[in-house]
């Protein structure tokens, strides 16, 4: 468990409350940290997690969704390999960061906060927070119809605004980097095709 004094008083009671390093932190981001990150960072690179898949399988019902009618977010699954951005916090503020971070990532615990090796671009392998999907969690979708994605995210609006934006958003912010995900450019593809 880590110190009270690097979790926020929603984590302390988390049972996936994990060490972090006191030093030289890193996060990983693969869907809208990578674009939006949302908190104070010394450098962000391209980055690779080996072992998990981005994939649209997290039912959104607070940003891009509602309880009526959710959208769809990226996560994390098992299998594959991952481009994304990694971002080192600065020491001086990583409470605060850190703080931030689980307020937007476990608002429902559908992500499992964990510590993963991940290999930055022209550069070394460093240990990097990583929030992984839950499988187990009632907002997990295991969907593998691309009709039916594309029909959710069409349909989904919520208060950070519509879903298609937040899929249209991470794929651009992929290309900036030189990132190509072929399932979730062809969805891209086909969103902006339907508009």
């Amino acid at each position: 468990m880590i110190e009270d004094s690097t979790l926020n008083r929603h984590d302390r009671n988390n049972p996936f409350s994990i060490a972090l390093p006191k030093k030289n932190l890193w996060v990983f981001g693969y869907g809208s940290l990578m674009w939006k990150p949302g908190f104070h960072h010394l450098e962000s690179r391209p980055a690779r997690l080996y072992g998990f898949s981005r994939r649209l399988c997290l039912w959104s019902i607070h940003y891009r969704g509602t309880p009526d009618r959710p959208g769809l977010v990226v996560g994390l699954i098992p299998g594959g390999s991952c481009h994304g951005m990694a971002f080192r916090l600065d020491d001086s503020n990583r409470d605060e960061a850190l703080e931030y971070l689980y307020e937007r990532e476990m608002t429902n615990d559908a992500y499992r906060p964990m510590l993963k090796n991940i290999y930055l671009d022209n550069g070394p392998k460093v240990s990097a927070l990583t929030f992984v999907s839950r499988m187990d969690h009632s907002q997990f979708a295991s969907l593998t119809s691309e009709n039916r994605i594309i029909s959710i995210i069409s349909n989904a609006q919520g208060p950070m605004g519509s879903n298609a934006e937040y899929v249209l958003n991470t794929v651009s912010h992929l290309d900036e980097i030189g990132i190509h995900d072929s399932r979730l450019h062809r969805i891209a593809e086909r969103l902006q095709a339907d508009s």
